[in-house]
């Protein structure tokens, strides 16, 4: 049963007079509205990020397995939670942890109900603005908003660009967006009606040669590197930086005439010059490099206020204090799904900040009315595909869910889909982190599956590998995912695999992760043997099969009700004691 409002304005009016939520305490009074926020300081900045194209209130688990090694081991995001709870001063049993974790997951989401959805996001972000000073405040997304659902794939994204635009997006960034094809990104950003900034995406040389557009033909940005906005009296620089392994981690061939990377010492570079021409009061990064590689970067590069970032998911309560030579850099990171609006207001002087104050909100969708200009366009949007949305396909019998380092149990609904419609003896699924939530006893939906399959290279395929080749997978992933230096991650989580489990020791050398794979009958996987292997989205040359979507559509409307009572997670080595897993977490 769900809490009245009531009822949930007073559980979180005590927990902040107890100094619970963190970052709330200083400015609240018991009773008092979550949402009911104090100004400080002279600009208020709101950040959303990896929103993923979800226009609706959802259901959304965080994960119970974040492992974080090297430097990363022990410390956030790399907390899972009562590690996560106790490291920031959140009580058990209250929104703000079931926000922030994953505990007791099916009972509180029943009690507190869905988070996100753009129309309650527009609410709050109202809110927020108005009674700061709309003048004195910008709204930045990290990137990752134009996928992530059925009608952002149809629509090529022009959908969210609509949505965003309502919502009142100042500044973005990009990653997914690269997706489609290199015109429709530039369509898409002529209809934007906010600034895009990645000062690491180029346009090559013989691109340029051959008339590719620039936004900067002598430095060979392919888009504006940074902008300045005006916020009062006061002038912020706002610098981009898109995901820097796009090419690799999704298909080049969509945008052969970019060139992404890290860029570390042309961002330098680039502060430099913006500092010294502009005088900014503030020099803002909004990335979406992952919360490890920007902690990286906050360190090595001088002269950033703060860095907002975006894909890897992460829900961080407090922004990182990050010294490095010159001074300080705050760096954040909000969520995804729409779960999430950080704000953060800071009190500037002498080109810096030298105070602030940050609040990562949850959306409560049932705390937020649904802005009605929003929720109208939402409708528009959505009401020529509602028949193949809403139609159903079976029903879950456990809580079904993805994010986490190994698997999740929509996972392996993709993997036994793609098994037992391709007749193969394993099956691997990207590790992606975004995809939605559905409750035991919920209808499984088409769009419930869209949200776990939907982009623009669906295609399955079944074909034969060696056991070595399986294994070489398995290897590769896991340094992107573990490699100690954070440069050398490029987010999301293992591979997902179905009729084969192996052991991984997280804190091996790259190469010697992987070992003791075994098929679902306990034989051992033989390096030089070939098994029939079944799989989608792959990065290079486009597959030929059917797109996933179908695949496990097919599979639901099988089996009717869907029992996950065990997940296919590795054996983990040298792992028992990190922060970053809770195994008594279902």
């Amino acid at each position: 049963m769900q809490l009245s409002r009531r009822e949930f304005i007073r559980i979180l009016g005590l927990a902040g007079a107890a100094g619970l939520i963190p970052g709330l305490a200083s400015s609240r009074t018991s009773g008092a509205d979550i949402y009911e926020m104090q100004g400080f300081g002279d600009v208020r900045l709101l950040h959303i990020t990896d929103t993923h194209a979800q226009l609706m209130p959802i259901y959304y688990r965080e994960p119970n397995l974040n492992l974080g090694v090297g430097e990363a081991l022990g410390r956030p995001p790399h907390l899972v939670t009562a590690s996560l709870l106790k490291y920031y001063g959140v009580s058990p049993d209250t929104p703000l942890a079931h926000a922030y974790t994953p505990l007791n997951f099916v009972d509180a989401a029943q009690k507190y109900g869905k988070i996100g959805g753009f129309a309650q996001l527009k609410t709050l972000v109202e809110k927020v603005r108005e009674e700061f000073g709309r003048s004195k405040t910008l709204l930045f997304d990290t990137g990752d908003t134009w996928q992530g659902s059925g009608t952002a794939l149809w629509s090529r994204g022009t959908d969210m660009v609509e949505v965003t635009n309502q919502l009142g997006v100042d500044v973005m960034t990009g990653h997914w967006e690269f997706t489609y094809l290199d015109k429709e990104v530039r369509k898409n950003l002529a209809a934007f009606k906010g600034d895009f900034v990645a000062q690491n995406v180029k346009v090559k040389e013989d691109a340029l040669f051959n008339g590719a557009q620039a936004f900067d033909e002598r430095s060979g940005h392919a888009f504006r590197p940074y902008v300045m906005k005006e916020l009062g009296k006061h002038r912020i620089a706002v610098i981009g930086q898109a995901f820097p392994y796009t090419p690799i981690a999704n298909p080049g061939r969509f945008i052969p005439d970019w060139t992404f990377g890290i860029n570390a010492i042309e961002l330098q570079e680039l502060v430099n010059s913006v500092r010294s021409k502009e005088k900014p009061d503030a020099v803002i990064l909004i990335s979406h490099n992952g919360m490890d590689v920007d902690l990286k970067l906050a360190r090595e590069v001088t002269g950033i206020d703060v860095i907002f970032g975006g894909h890897t998911h992460d829900a961080v309560p407090q922004p990182f204090e990050v010294r490095n030579k010159t001074g300080r850099t705050l760096v954040t990171n909000a969520g995804s799904n729409g779960k999430f609006l950080g704000v953060m207001d800071l009190k500037l002087g002498n080109g810096g900040v030298k105070e602030f104050r940050y609040r990562l909100l949850p959306v409560f969708a049932n705390e937020l009315a649904a802005d009605a200009s929003m929720k109208a366009l939402i409708e528009r949007i959505r009401a020529p595909h509602l028949a193949k949305l809403e139609k159903p396909l079976a029903t879950a019998g456990t809580l079904l869910y993805r994010r986490g380092n190994f698997d999740g149990p929509f996972d392996q609904v993709i993997c036994d889909a793609l098994r037992s419609r391709n007749e193969a003896q394993i099956s691997l699924s990207p590790g992606f982190r975004w995809g939605t939530t559905v409750l035991p006893g919920q209808t499984i939906t088409m769009e419930h599956v869209l949200d776990q399959t939907c982009m623009t290279y669906p295609e399955t395929y079944a074909r034969d590998m060696t056991g070595l080749e399986i294994k070489n997978i398995l290897e590769d992933v896991a340094d992107n995912l573990f490699n100690p230096d954070p440069y050398y991650q490029q987010g999301g989580d293992m591979v997902r695999v179905g009729g084969m489990s192996y052991r991984i020791d997280p804190v091996a050398a790259m190469g010697s992760r992987i070992d003791d794979m075994r098929l679902e009958n306990g034989t051992l996987v033989d390096a030089s043997k070939k098994y029939r292997v079944a799989g989608w989205a792959t990065v290079g040359a486009p597959s030929t099969g059917e797109p996933v979507w179908d695949t496990v559509a097919a599979h639901l409307q099988d089996v009717k009700t869907v029992e996950i009572r065990k997940l296919n997670v590795p054996v983990l080595k040298n792992a028992a004691s990190n922060p970053g897993l809770d195994f008594s977490v279902s």
